[in-house]
């Protein structure tokens, strides 16, 4: 009679424990995702308040690089003869980028506003030659105002090329990769900006990123995200506009998405991935690929769409970037003082293939030269990201082709300490949360199966005894 009782109050006891678990279980599978979405929220939006998100917004601890590569002209004089052109990647040389944002400013209408900073240091460790290496690219200064006076009376474009010969300045340039980056002096750059005030960029050296370094990329005015996380991070205002003016039609002129570090919570295979790059003079936008695991977070890859650099023959939304010539160049002179500027993927990647037979050595691969970033959809934080970009110069004067000077890659990860505060904060709590609803629930059904095996148990061995009983009658 004892075990009777002892069982029938385990089963009890096992009822009981289970029930209880099995409910907390399932309150939990309505309730968990409510909490996790809402500590993402409290994360992500751009407040002081908020250590981890804030400090990683502001000042950017994620590692970042700068590879360039330089295409060396091997025939110059073979070029002037009307031969096709022959160039020799060199690189890359890596320079790590540090960003930082100042002048700060909260607005009322949940809006912050600043300027981000980059200033640019050589890693010899990191690169494929140094600085020191000299290379032979096309001069810029000849052939780009060279294009630029084409339609210009006879005596003008007579005066411009009795000035370049004047200064020993010709159709193509050999210096050492540190001036072509960062500024050479020029006798020529020195007499247009005391004859020509404003005609160039620079008032100082010449070089390919001479205003790049200690600069800013504008003054940015995005959203906090505290009146709508799906707002976060998106650009309300570029140095004071909504638009732009260098394009040709109002689409193509707007300023859309984010600033291109974070982007709003809760992508998901359908999102897409705009942003604003000042350097483009435009917003662009990326789509998903394919799903991935970056230093143990689970992201989405996303990548440039093949219609990004398509001219508007080939993609009509792309006919306010015109004019344009093939596909896979995008004209920037609107933005870049007229000069005849084209950006491009690497190596044409996804371009018209007839750009690739106007040069011998190029070689473009999906793998080297295309544009992604890995991002983890649940917070909008890039994990891993390649920006690959080819700037390319029309010199149609000389021969007529578009003739590529150099391509480079922004390259970024997280790592370190930022990563496993990340990960555990953003990713392995929310996921410890998501399995404990199911652990409770097995074994709240555990626990529940366990006392009707007490209580069938019980039944037999009161049975045994009856039947004993009986039996000694």
């Amino acid at each position: 009679m004892r075990m009777a009782v002892s069982k029938s109050t385990l089963s009890i006891v096992f009822i009981v424990l289970g029930g209880l678990a099995v409910l907390f279980g399932t309150v939990l599978v309505f309730v968990g995702p409510i909490i996790i979405d809402d500590q993402i929220v409290k994360n992500v939006e751009i407040n002081p308040n908020n250590g981890l998100s804030y400090t990683m917004w502001k000042d950017i601890p994620v590692p970042f690089f700068m590879s360039v590569y330089f295409f060396h002209i091997v025939n110059p004089d073979e070029i002037l003869k009307g031969e096709k052109p022959t160039v020799v990647q060199r690189g890359p040389y890596v320079y790590r980028e540090n960003r930082w944002k100042d002048n700060i400013t909260f607005h009322d209408n949940h809006t912050v506003s600043y300027k981000e900073f980059r200033q640019y240091f050589f890693e010899e460790s990191m690169s494929v030659g140094d600085e020191s290496d000299v290379v032979t690219i096309p001069n810029m200064l000849v052939l780009g105002a060279s294009v630029m006076m084409e339609n210009m009376p006879f005596p003008v474009r007579l005066l411009l090329s009795t000035t370049f010969k004047t200064f020993n300045e010709g159709p193509f340039l050999t210096k050492p990769v540190g001036e072509l980056m960062w500024g050479y002096d020029s006798k020529l750059v020195d007499f247009l900006n005391k004859y020509l005030p404003g005609m160039l960029p620079t008032s100082g050296k010449f070089g390919l990123f001479a205003e790049f370094n200690n600069s800013n990329t504008g003054q940015f005015t995005v959203f906090t995200g505290q009146d709508n996380i799906r707002k976060v991070h998106m650009v309300d205002s570029w140095n004071g506009l909504k638009s732009v003016d260098y394009w040709r039609s109002e689409e193509c002129n707007l300023i859309n998405g984010t600033a291109g570090q974070m982007w709003p919570p809760f992508m998901t295979k359908e999102s897409t991935m705009p942003f604003y790059s000042p350097d483009a003079c435009r917003s662009m936008e990326l789509v998903y690929q394919r799903p991935g695991v970056s230093r143990g977070v689970p992201v989405y890859r996303f990548v440039a769409p093949k219609t990004l650099f398509a001219n508007g023959a080939d993609y009509p939304p792309n006919e306010g970037f015109c004019p344009c010539r093939q596909s896979g160049l995008l004209n920037v002179s609107t933005c870049r003082h007229n000069s005849p500027v084209f950006i491009s993927h690497p190596h044409f990647l996804e371009a018209d293939p007839v750009l690739l037979d106007t040069v011998n050595g190029l070689s473009p691969n999906e793998d080297e030269h295309g544009l992604f970033i890995d991002i983890h959809p649940e917070t909008g934080v890039p994990m891993k990201v390649s920006i690959r970009l080819q700037l390319n110069l029309l010199i149609k004067s000389v021969f007529g082709i578009s003739e590529n000077i150099f391509h480079l890659s922004q390259s970024g990860y997280i790592d370190g300490p930022v990563l496993n505060t990340f990960r555990t904060s953003l990713v392995v709590l929310p996921m410890v949360m998501e399995y404990m609803q199911y652990i409770f629930i097995a074994l709240g059904l555990a626990g529940i199966l366990g006392a009707v095996i007490v209580h069938t148990h019980k039944k037999v061995v009161t049975c045994s005894y009856t039947n004993l009983a009986l039996d000694v009658t």
